[in-house]
This record gives C-alpha cells, structure tokens and sequence, in this order.
C-alpha cells in the first residue's frame, strides 16, 4: 500500500527526511496526469530547500520535435507516451543515480515554442536531490518500464478532473490557443493520456492527496 499525504507541508517534511536519512543522491519522481500540479509541486519544494543542492529534470525535455512528429505522423498526439524519446529519459536517470563524478546536462522544454533545447539544464556532481516529474513515469512499456528502478521514491498526484480540466484550459488559452481548440485538447488528446496515467497509480510509493 502506498503512503497517503494530504498536506504540501507533509511532502515537504517527507523530503527533508529522506534526505536526513540518505548519504546518496536522491532521485523523487513526481507522476500525474496533465494538468495535476507536478510543476506548482516541485516549484514549492524547490524553493522550501533553498539551502539544500537540489534541481529539477523534467521529463518533457525527452518531447519529440515537432518535425519528427509530423514526419511519424503523430503531431495531433503529441504529449502521448510514444511522442517521447523514453529511453533517452531513462538513459538519463540511470547516468543521475550511478555517475556521481560529472556534471550532467539535459534538455528543457519550452511551451511558448513547443520544443525543447539541448544541454539548458545541468545535475551539478555535488547535487543530493534530484526532483523529475512527468506522465509517464511508472508506465511499464514503450521505454518507460525501467525508469522506476532509477527513483529513490515514486509520488502520485491525486486531484480531481473537474480542477484539473480548468488548469489545463486556462494553460492552453495561455499560450495562444484559442478557447475551442483548448477545449479539444483539454477533453481530447490530453484526457486520452490521462487515462493512461492513471493505470500507473497503484505502482506510485507515495499518493499525494491535496489539491
């Protein structure tokens, strides 16, 4: 059975005494569906360890490009578990967790462009804690399966859809789409990977039940 937390203030507590405990890196994977809080999550957590060597490695940074998208014929997917370079992303958590002696780069998406840029985001070797969020990461196929051998602890983010949908149409509408077509892609594409993310839950360490 997972352990629940209800309150931002227990996840907090939680990783401070992971890290107490825990002279390795420690690597958090923070799962949930579109629009469920990760990136508001890992934002509190990061500036509540102010003192601490800690960074974030997004998961989106392994999107494919749009052009690759388009050539595969996957454009109106994008953001599916097959539009991502899984192993790319998993390769990278294997060198986060086994290569404490160099400084690691990878790759940041950037909405406002739909794409990512290489080499923007650094795990400096000193670096204890690693926070890495995403959809996909206790999916056990299309390249996903081994990237939960690599987390010190898997959270899952439990919120309900009605809350959910609201952030991810506001987003949408945030950058340039209009009110329709957030809507398609709020109740559309982005529900479909909802539904896969949630057959993950019941493999997550931790369940975060706050909103």
């Amino acid at each position: 059975m997972p352990i629940i937390i209800k309150t931002i203030e227990e996840a907090l507590k939680r990783l401070k005494t992971l890290q107490e405990n825990n002279e390795q890196r420690i690597i958090i994977g923070i799962v949930g569906k579109p629009g469920a809080g990760k990136s508001t999550l890992t934002s509190y957590l990061l500036s509540n360890l102010v003192e601490e060597k800690a960074v974030l490695v997004p998961m989106d940074g392994y999107h494919l490009s749009n052009k690759l998208l388009e050539e595969y014929g996957k454009a109106d997917r994008k953001g599916a578990y097959d539009t991502f370079d899984s192993r790319g992303y998993s390769e990278l958590l294997k060198r986060i967790k086994l290569d404490l002696d160099s400084d690691i780069y990878f790759p940041i998406f950037h909405r406002e462009i739909e794409e990512s840029i290489v080499a923007e985001g650094v795990v400096l070797k000193d670096c204890k804690l690693v926070l890495t969020e995403g959809n996909y990461l206790l999916l056990d196929k299309h390249g996903w399966q081994d990237v939960k051998s690599f987390l010190t602890e898997s959270w899952y983010i439990q919120i309900e859809d009605e809350l959910r949908w609201e952030r991810l149409m506001a987003r949408s509408i945030k950058y340039g789409r209009s009110p329709e077509i957030a809507h398609k892609w709020t109740h559309g594409s982005d529900e479909i990977n909802a539904q896969v993310v949630e057959t993950t839950k019941d493999k997550a360490d931790v369940v975060l039940t706050f909103q």
